[in-house]
């Protein structure tokens, strides 16, 4: 008989109840019981709110996983963070892992707040180690596929870091790699042929900025969006740098940028190796960089997987179905990359 079926089936059924205050159980259930339903489909109980707090009703093994999940989002509304739909899935997708970080303590590891209050954390194990990565080494290399959030995260732990005066400065670069385009066909100079490739680099500052203040800083030179092949040259001290893209270097290009670390500084260098835009047969800088860097002391090597995906669902099972097609494009990247 299947959980579902034994959710109407008193004999079969367990309760269980979990305390909460009236202003918890609103954040809990979410807005016209948005939360609520949610919870009952993704975890197969039935949820009420009575005698001060939530009860959970349902197969033994589903009740006991749903309110150890429950109990850890009411911990996470208790020292103050909101919920959001999103919120609730991820923790759902955590639970089902087991002997990963609990839910609670991956929404209470608050890496910045947005100009909107909006609270960036780490949402999966994953995400939380490649945060705990950044912050306690050098050099971080992360690869990952679209979606995982390593560029975000990178720039949260940069203004986090500029914030607390351990930097004074932030570099972000990217290689500029056409993708069936020239740039001779785009208008005006140079630096505005390329602002559509730093464009995504920009965007993300704005969202944990705010536009006024990232363009503040901007003209101030306290953050830079430029491109890598104006990087030759530099020696960056002081600076928290972030290399996007990264999979579309080559291997001198990739060597160029991670020798521009000076004293004082952090680099983190992010990219997708299922997505270069490489020449045919040329091999990615980055699964380069990853290949060498591995091991070697101050330098941690994170890779995130469809699990660390926290975009539209979709994008989690399209990154899936492209993996598992053996004549796909990431086994076209891994030949081109021998």
């Amino acid at each position: 008989m299947s959980a579902k079926s034994t959710l109407g089936e008193a004999e079969d059924n367990s309760q269980t109840h979990l305390s909460a205050t009236a202003e918890e159980l609103a954040a809990l259930l979410g807005p016209y019981d948005s939360h609520r339903k949610l919870l009952e489909d993704l975890l197969e109980v039935r949820v009420t709110s009575r005698g001060g707090g939530v009860t959970l009703s349902g197969p033994p093994q589903n009740t006991q996983a749903a309110a150890e999940l429950i109990d850890g989002l009411l911990q996470t509304i208790r020292s103050g963070r909101g919920l959001a739909t999103s919120d609730i899935r991820y923790a759902v997708r955590q639970l089902k892992h087991k002997g990963q970080v609990p839910i609670a303590d991956l929404l209470r590891t608050q890496t910045v707040v947005t100009h909107r209050g909006k609270p960036i954390s780490p949402r999966t194990p994953g995400q939380a180690a490649y945060v705990a990565a950044v912050v306690s080494h050098d050099l971080t290399v992360c690869i990952g596929p679209a979606g995982t959030g390593k560029t975000y995260l990178a720039m949260a732990v940069a203004v986090a870091a500029l914030r607390d005066s351990q930097v004074s400065r932030i570099v972000l670069t990217r290689p500029i790699v056409e993708a069936g385009e020239s740039l001779g066909f785009l208008p005006g100079d140079m630096l505005e042929k390329v602002d559509p490739y730093l464009r995504p680099l920009q965007d993300a500052l704005h969202d944990i900025l705010g536009a006024e203040k990232f363009r503040k800083l901007l003209d101030r030179g306290t953050i830079e969006v430029i491109p890598l092949a104006y990087m030759r040259g530099r020696t960056l001290n002081d600076a928290f740098i972030v290399l996007d893209e990264a999979q579309n270097t080559t291997i001198g290009q990739m060597k160029m940028a991670l020798t521009r670390l000076g004293f004082g500084s952090k680099m983190v260098v992010v990219g997708d190796i299922t997505q270069t835009d490489l020449p045919a047969m040329q091999t990615s800088g980055l699964a380069h960089a990853v290949r060498v860097l591995s091991g070697l002391s101050g330098v941690a090597v994170c890779e995130l997987t469809g699990e660390d995906i926290v975009r539209h669902d979709l994008v989690q099972r399209i990154v899936a179905a492209y993996e598992a097609d053996p004549a796909g494009v990431r086994s076209e990247h891994e030949k081109s990359a021998t």
